[in-house]
């Protein structure tokens, strides 16, 4: 039987219902939005996610400066050394006394002719000692002189300025060569003077004023000293193991 007008229910358009005209449910709230633009970087720059990462990332940084000092050699020298020298003031110093062959082999020249003037006058002495007993006094003095000169408290410190020294150099496989070498030289006394020659020092410069040219303080300063005596080798005998092959075929360098 056809239904009348008055009882005929209303279609609804098609298309989608949204949840919140379901019957008898409340409406859902609507999705936050994330904000765009600066609050959004701002909410990433204020996380605590991105500062704890900054954080890390600070320290990381940190810590690798610290290890590339000690790469580089500029962390402080260990305790004990008095002077407060670092590896790259240890550097500088070799690097400023670097010595041109002609100026070394004028030096050389100085030191052959020193050592052949003691010598003879040892020669001498010991010819008049077996005739006559002052000239065996003075000669036992002479001896006892040289080795007061080589008399050295603080040769095991300078000692260690050397090795670090030719190490930085790059002459570490020549150490017990320079040991050995200045050792005969002034058993690494800072104030060793040959009473025959005037040579000074752990190198033994001859002059003793051509020290001048590493550092003002010369006359007390080990590392000043070794620093010339470096430069001395380089130009003159290439490296230390050069110059201790030279000393024992002629007993100076």
């Amino acid at each position: 039987m056809p239904q009348s007008h008055g009882t005929r229910r209303r279609r609804r358009p098609p298309g989608p219902r949204h949840p919140s005209t379901a019957r008898g449910r409340k409406a859902d709230p609507p999705a936050y939005a994330e904000p765009k633009g600066p609050g959004r970087l701002r909410r990433a720059l204020t996380s605590n996610i991105t500062i704890t990462v900054v954080a890390i990332a600070a320290l990381f940084a940190v810590v690798a400066m610290v290890d590339l000092e000690r790469l580089s050699g500029r962390a402080s020298t260990p305790k004990g050394d008095v002077s407060g020298l670092t590896a790259n003031d240890m550097l500088a110093m070799m690097d400023s006394s670097d010595m041109d062959p002609i100026a070394a082999d004028a030096i050389a020249l100085a030191k052959k002719r020193a050592y052949e003037k003691h010598q003879k006058e040892l020669r001498e002495l010991k010819e008049k000692a077996k005739r006559d007993a002052a000239a065996r006094r003075k000669l036992e003095a002479q001896r006892e002189r040289e080795r007061l000169a080589k008399s050295n408290p603080s040769a095991a410190q300078n000692r260690a300025y050397g090795k670090k020294m030719s190490e930085l150099k790059g002459w570490g496989r020549c150490w017990p060569s320079l040991k050995t070498l200045w050792e005969h030289e002034s058993n690494w006394n800072e104030r060793a003077v040959n009473p025959s020659s005037g040579a000074y020092g752990i190198p033994q410069a001859l002059p003793a004023s051509k020290l001048a040219t590493a550092g003002s303080d010369w006359r007390t300063s080990s590392p000043t000293q070794i620093a010339w005596g470096l430069g001395y080798i380089k130009a003159r005998y290439k490296d230390p193991c050069g110059a201790w092959a030279f000393w024992q075929s002629h007993n100076w360098y």
